[in-house]
């Protein structure tokens, strides 16, 4: 019962945080999600793709950027807060700034470089050249900003996160559409994503400097050590990093190897539904950033049974809430498309159908272990997994992108990830016992099936306008998923009372919660649990 209490007090405290993050990434994600709206509308298909291509060389660099030092951040801070050692903050924080700035200055300026020689050898489109040095001013921007919310995540100041992501959505949102507008095309779109790192940039770190860090002052210990603070750092996040470099190279490669055998306007179609996927991480990324500071919170060898009941219930509540945005997308694919993008974007539909799978397997824990792992410092298995995956998805990629273009890269890169996914949530359960609850998670997909059914049918076969089938499909699926899930055994009275728990003390959002989880208690309440 202990436990359960313990996991219970963790859940509502990373509800908590997570909802206070989920209000930052939701706002700013439909903040910029209206700007890349306008932009597809007002852009042709070709310099829609063309603005996606030139994006793709500073996400690869920005993969050699971090080495792990903003999540060591986030666990150093996190663990020395939990265990009362604060004199030592500064020295983390610090560094990590300190490695964070210098690494992305050099980085920006290798993308200079190397800007017109990727744009005409290897994309085969010199026009880009300039786009992708204009670019090249997000790597250091955002090594800044990525090290401010590090830090807002450590300190589990979640508010202050979300500040950030707001203030670069709306700068995104508000230069970006406004340059098009006024004729600029690609360039316009180029300048006002740079710009909102930049402005963003500014914003975290002097937020980060005057309400956490100066405080710090009078608690620091005398000089920092940074050389000797980093090596700390760097011994913990190096294999994570090696981890999510080969991760996001695996993305990147196939990102270079379909460019040259594709269309701007196909591209363009793929951006579409990646535009669209990113809606998924109004969940994945509140759950998956509040897991790891509460798993950095759990000792192994003395909370062994407490490590089991977290992981379990983080994997069911996550699964209550993922699975289902998840099959709403691959339903309503084709009349969410149309809806915002028009009908220009045709193969846009299919794509994103196709690419938000991979988030249902959240249901054995693919989210849960990465947070779990992490937290408990395991990185070298993060780092085999990864190494597994590259090692799979390169001749996947191989295969498939030039035989299927684009639904190829998108099978590849799913693909690719089982073995190792499979492989590390094994190795969670031979060292710790840990796993999801199966039955449980079946439950939940069954009533996402029914709900996902239900709602495809009208939102595919009227003869409406997109936007009605949209509305009549968001509807029937809401009201299919609250009434199925509680009839099935998917949710439970109890889980609607824990879910109530969790997110109590957060003002407007508990009320809104309330309102979908007594919808839900009605119909859990016309069957009685299994004991």
């Amino acid at each position: 019962m202990h436990n359960v209490e313990k996991a219970l007090e963790m859940g509502k405290t990373s509800a908590a945080g997570g909802f206070q993050l989920l209000i930052g990434v939701a706002s700013s994600t439909i903040i910029m999600a209206v700007g890349t709206i306008i932009l597809g509308r007002i852009m042709t298909t070709d310099e829609y793709g063309l603005y996606g291509i030139v994006l793709i060389p500073s996400t690869l660099i920005n993969l050699f950027r971090d080495w792990g030092i903003n999540s060591a951040m986030t666990r150093y801070i996190a663990n020395f807060r939990a265990t009362q050692k604060e004199k030592e903050l500064q020295d983390i924080i610090v560094a990590g700034l300190v490695f964070e700035f210098a690494a992305g200055l050099a980085l920006s300026f290798l993308s200079l470089l190397l800007a017109t020689f990727i744009a005409s050898a290897v994309f085969n489109r010199p026009e880009s050249a300039s786009y992708i040095a204009i670019v090249s001013v997000s790597i250091i921007a955002g090594s800044i900003l990525a090290a401010s919310q590090s830090g807002f995540i450590g300190f589990e100041r979640m508010k202050l996160n979300s500040f950030t992501l707001i203030c670069q959505a709306i700068t995104k949102t508000a230069v970006g559409p406004v340059l098009v507008f006024l004729g600029y095309s690609v360039l316009g779109a180029v300048v006002g994503y740079a710009v909102s790192f930049v402005a963003a940039a500014i914003i975290g770190v002097a937020t980060f400097y005057f309400i956490l860090l100066r405080p710090l002052r009078k608690k620091a210990s005398t000089g920092l050590n940074l050389i000797r603070t980093l090596k700390t750092m760097l011994s913990y996040g190096v294999p994570l990093s090696i981890s999510s470099i080969l991760a996001g190279l695996l993305t990147q490669v196939y990102a270079f190897m379909i460019v040259p055998l594709t269309s701007n306007t196909m591209y363009g179609n793929y951006l579409t539904a990646l535009n669209f996927s990113v809606l998924l991480t109004f969940f994945t990324i509140p759950i998956g950033t509040v897991l790891f500071p509460a798993f950095s919170k759990l000792d192994p060898e003395k909370e062994s049974d407490l490590i089991k009941t977290v992981f379990a219930s983080s994997i069911k509540y996550a699964s209550i809430l993922l699975v289902p945005a998840t099959m709403i997308l691959i339903a309503l694919s084709g009349p969410i498309i149309g809806t915002l993008y028009g009908e220009k974007y045709v193969y846009g539909p299919f794509f994103l159908a196709i690419m938000v799978t991979v988030n249902l397997f959240v249901v054995i824990g693919s989210l849960s272990a990465g947070g779990l792992l992490s937290g408990l410092g395991k990185t070298k298995t993060l780092m085999y997994q990864s190494i597994m995956t590259i090692v799979i998805g390169l001749p996947l990629g191989i295969v498939l992108i030039p035989v299927f273009g684009i639904t190829g890269l998108i099978v590849a890169g799913t693909l690719s990830g089982i073995p190792s996914m499979v492989w590390g949530l094994y190795w969670i359960w031979k060292h710790f016992k840990a796993k999801a609850d199966f039955r449980s998670s079946a439950k939940i997909l069954a009533a996402s099936t029914v709900a996902t059914i239900l709602a495809y049918l009208p939102a595919t076969y009227l003869q409406m306008a997109n936007w009605i089938r949209l509305i009549i499909g968001l509807v029937v699926f809401v009201t299919a998923y609250i009434t199925a899930a509680p009839l099935i055994g998917a949710v439970y009275s109890e889980d609607i009372s824990n879910l109530r728990i969790m997110f109590s003390g957060m003002s407007i959002v508990s009320k809104t919660i309330n309102l979908v989880l007594k919808a839900a208690e009605k119909a859990a309440h016309l069957k009685s649990p299994k004991k």
